[in-house]
């Protein structure tokens, strides 16, 4: 089969590999669509992301779909949960799958991801995809979840004011989310015009220096933008942190978060949000098909970063 290997930062080679050997309780599950996430663009330009480093060559992709290929569910379309929790540690216990001290995540250090033509993967986290839904879709329901699961953090009340500062798919998904949730306005911030433009489409309107908003979003990973979503909150008001910065530090004024007594949440990947992301999207409420703006063949994966990395488009998806 053909996989797509990250040996070293911008490294990147197409490898021919055995097929995977599902071991208990997996499938083996044809990949169809992978979507290149912000944190694919720090492990390719960076080589790790956070405290992660890259360890051995790496399989990345965590936000894909495909077909079960081997068992009693062989044929089914499926969206794939790049998350595997323990079920058995405190957090796993708790309800809190997300911050599991034992989990194994799909393109993330020593566990391979998505952009290959077959994988092995727990059935458990193998969720059918109504035939209504695209592999591309269905690709996009992760970074679905993580907007579904920081609008949850925000605990966001119908009739408030919203600022979502970031507008690549996490923060054009969190636009929709926070509309869905009765935000009386949603306002985008976002230097690139394609991206501003799709955010107005989906309802926002451009934020300005000064105007003020109950919650804020941040979906950048800059100082820039988490400092513009510090000045536009309300005293009192909720900031939700959601990008990844690429020296693994964030920056804040703390006489600013202090004074207005803010509360700083930070948001990690999501938790039980597959159900209701299929069927939000099933439903037209969330629109992630517009967000997918090209296409890539597997072949063509280093061009896919490439140009990922200039951030000409929204969604970039390899098709396998």
């Amino acid at each position: 089969m053909k996989t797509v290997r990250l040996h070293a930062p911008n490294d990147l080679r197409q490898h021919e590999e055995p097929e995977p050997v599902p071991g208990p309780g997996e499938a083996l599950v044809s990949v169809k669509s992978v979507g290149i996430c912000g944190s694919d663009l720090h492990w390719v330009g960076e080589g790790g992301i956070g405290d992660a480093n890259l360890e051995i060559p790496l399989i990345l992709g965590h936000e894909f779909a495909g077909v079960i290929a081997s068992g009693g569910r062989k044929g089914e379309r499926v969206a794939i949960d790049p998350a595997i929790s323990c079920h058995a540690c405190e957090f796993c216990q708790k309800g809190k799958p997300n911050l599991c001290e034992n989990i194994r995540f799909a393109g993330h250090a020593l566990e391979d991801g998505g952009l290959r033509e077959i994988i092995a993967w727990p059935e458990e986290c193998l969720i059918p995809l109504p035939d209504l839904l695209s592999y591309a879709d269905g690709a996009m329901l992760e970074p679905l979840g993580v907007a579904i699961h920081a609008v949850d953090l925000a605990q966001l009340q119908a009739g408030m004011t919203v600022g979502v500062f970031g507008c690549g798919p996490i923060g054009l998904l969190v636009i929709q989310m926070a509309r869905l949730a009765g935000a009386a306005r949603v306002y985008a911030s976002e230097p690139l015009s394609h991206r501003l433009a799709a955010a107005q489409r989906l309802g926002a309107m451009e934020w300005k220096p000064g105007r003020q908003v109950d919650v804020a979003f941040e979906a950048a990973g800059e100082d820039d933008a988490v400092e513009d979503a510090l000045k536009s909150i309300i005293p009192g008001g909720w900031v939700i942190l959601i990008g990844i910065p690429s020296n693994d530090r964030t920056t804040i004024s703390a006489t600013l978060a202090r004074h207005k007594e803010l509360t700083i949440q930070l948001v990690h990947r999501m938790k039980f949000t597959y159900p209701r992301a299929i069927q939000m999207v099933e439903d037209g409420k969330v629109d992630v098909g517009s967000l997918v703006t090209h296409h890539f063949p597997l072949e063509k994966t280093r061009e896919a970063f490439t140009f990922s990395h200039r951030r000409e488009g929204i969604k970039v998806i390899i098709d396998l």
